[in-house]
């Protein structure tokens, strides 16, 4: 008899007006042990109603406060479609909220590196051993594989580049590393990787920026919550990125602690396409900054941003 074909569909809300990487993700975990996966971004298109009623998995990632909000409300339609579906939700806010998305009906919350667990989850369904009412925060190393973006809408839709002169840049979205290993007292990562961070490897990042320039892109931002959290790994990605695709500019988030530790490496990022760095100050109060658990002042931000300037970054 041949096994029971379990139908996935991952939905997403929310993620900075990016393609979602937490859906590409996962899906490319999935496919390969042989789920049916749907991807439904509902913050470019409507939901799949067809896939939802199908559905025996049904997984909302939630990387933000606002996707968790959102989520909330969309998980009273989604139960109203389809009321026998296993519902998971997963991501860094996932944990913190999960007495609300439980309360809504889920019975599985994943926090961390999800993509092992939603496998296991969907391994233990086929076995029909589904595993309910588990909450669990995945901190395993995991061994990264090229997102999977079919699927999802074109990248168009999403987040683009305007130039100075206004014109449209295409822009893609990609990360070298996940999770940090600062323990900033404000930041919604702390919680869910406890200061521990994840080397994604070379070939696997370039391969899924490769796939992107193919569907259009000509900018990628680089989504870690800090670049710099592994300056050699980082820089080995752009090098060979430059390599691969001269003409891509890219950005990236660096802490202001590390553009003044490693400025050494500023002038490099510049020559290999970064146009812009987006950095958390959260305030200019010393005060403030020192009960935030930041690791920088008001006067090593003015260093930073001079730094900066100094390079034309």
């Amino acid at each position: 008899m041949a096994p029971k074909l379990v139908n996935v569909v991952l939905l997403s809300t929310y993620d900075l007006g990016h393609q979602p990487f937490g859906l590409a993700s996962p899906a490319a975990w999935l496919k390969r042990v042989g789920a049916n996966v749907v991807c439904n971004d509902l913050a470019v298109e409507d939901l799949n109603t067809a896939a939802v009623v199908a559905a025996d998995l049904i997984a909302l990632h939630v990387p933000m406060h606002t996707a968790a909000r959102l989520s909330l409300r969309l998980l009273r339609s989604v139960t109203a479609l389809n009321a026998r579906a296993l519902l998971v939700c997963y991501g860094m806010y996932a944990p913190a909220n999960q007495s609300d998305l439980k309360d809504a009906g889920v019975e599985i919350v994943i926090g961390g590196e999800a993509e092992t667990k939603l496998v296991e989850v969907y391994q233990r369904m086929l076995a029909g051993q589904p595993g309910r009412h588990l909450s669990t925060k995945a901190l395993t190393k995991q061994q990264y594989v090229r997102p999977d973006r079919c699927g999802l809408p074109d990248l168009y839709k999403y987040a683009h580049l305007l130039g100075p002169d206004n014109e449209i840049t295409i822009a893609g979205y990609s990360e070298t590393s996940r999770g940090c290993k600062h323990l900033c007292r404000h930041c919604p990562v702390v919680p869910a990787y406890g200061g521990r961070f994840f080397i994604v490897g070379v070939n696997v990042v370039l391969e899924d920026i490769d796939q992107q320039v193919e569907m259009g892109a000509r900018h990628i931002t680089f989504g870690d919550p800090d670049f710099f959290n592994g300056p050699g790994h980082a820089m080995r990605v752009v090098e060979a990125l430059a390599k691969r695709h001269p003409k891509l500019t890219y950005d990236v988030t660096i802490k202001v602690e590390h553009l003044r530790r490693h400025h050494e490496l500023l002038p490099r990022l510049v020559e290999t396409g970064c146009l812009f760095v987006t950095t958390a100050v959260e305030s200019f109060d010393d005060t403030v900054l020192h009960a935030l658990n930041k690791g920088h002042s008001r006067s090593d931000f003015s260093d930073a941003l001079e730094i900066c300037k100094a390079v034309g970054l």
